[in-house]
């Protein structure tokens, strides 16, 4: 059995460790229930995925800003305004085959999935502005998100050939403070080879060997002190 489609998150998964992708991709096993951080009334990717519905929602409908949101409220309300101008799509889906050719999301020939947050398209479509918004922690982080950005471009450049600029915005919302990356076409399109290549080999991969070291079976669900269904791990 092999994976036949990828996304970023699960390329990262992939690329630390491709058994811990199998468990949790192709054997679909579930991660066992995790403790909550002292002091935390929920878990890092549950209020992740709670802030960014309620972006949503506060673009597209009249709904009240949220706590976390507070600090991008200006960029937030110009958004909207963009939004209600016909310029905004929210929580765009897009696919792509082994082509690279679009394709619907849940097709078969699916062989990657992006999904930006909000999409702001200008000058009869020759630039855009792509906003991703990050919870959490800028430090340490800079690296993936730098890479998120660049398949996120590639995608965009990929998916409208009208296209001559695109702009990466990420939005730290705890942090206030944006990061900005700027591509042309001819900028843009050369990530691709890389990032087909790591795509080829995520989803040509059949044997799925454990890779253990310290940092990645620290975190993993499926080691001893998860799931149990991986034994061989490095424990800290």
């Amino acid at each position: 059995m092999a994976l036949t489609a990828w996304s970023y998150s699960r390329l990262t998964v992939f690329e630390q460790c491709k058994r811990w992708a199998k468990l949790a991709y192709l054997d679909k096993i579930p991660e066992p229930p995790r403790p909550l951080p002292p002091g935390k009334t929920e878990h890092a990717n549950d209020r992740g995925t709670r802030v960014h519905e309620a972006a949503e929602l506060f673009v597209k409908d009249n709904v009240e800003l949220i706590e976390e949101l507070t600090k991008f409220e200006a960029e937030f309300l110009r958004l909207r305004e963009l939004y209600r101008a016909g310029m905004v799509s929210l929580e765009t889906e897009w696919a792509f085959d082994e082509n690279w050719q679009p394709t619907a999301w849940m097709s078969r020939d699916t062989w990657v999935r992006i999904k930006p947050d909000a999409l702001v398209m200008f000058d009869d479509n020759r630039r855009a502005v792509l906003i991703d918004y990050k919870t959490g922690k800028k430090k340490g982080n800079e690296i993936k998100h730098m890479e998120q950005c660049q398949l996120y471009q590639l995608a965009a450049f990929l998916r409208y050939p009208e296209l001559e600029e695109v702009q990466i915005e990420l939005w730290y919302l705890d942090q206030d403070e944006v990061t900005t990356m700027k591509y042309t076409r001819k900028q843009g399109l050369r990530y691709q080879k890389n990032f087909e290549e790591r795509g080829h080999r995520l989803t040509s991969e059949e044997d799925f060997a454990p890779n253990p070291n310290i940092y990645s079976c620290r975190w993993c669900p499926y080691g001893p002190k998860g799931t149990g269904d991986c034994q061989v791990g490095v424990q800290k």
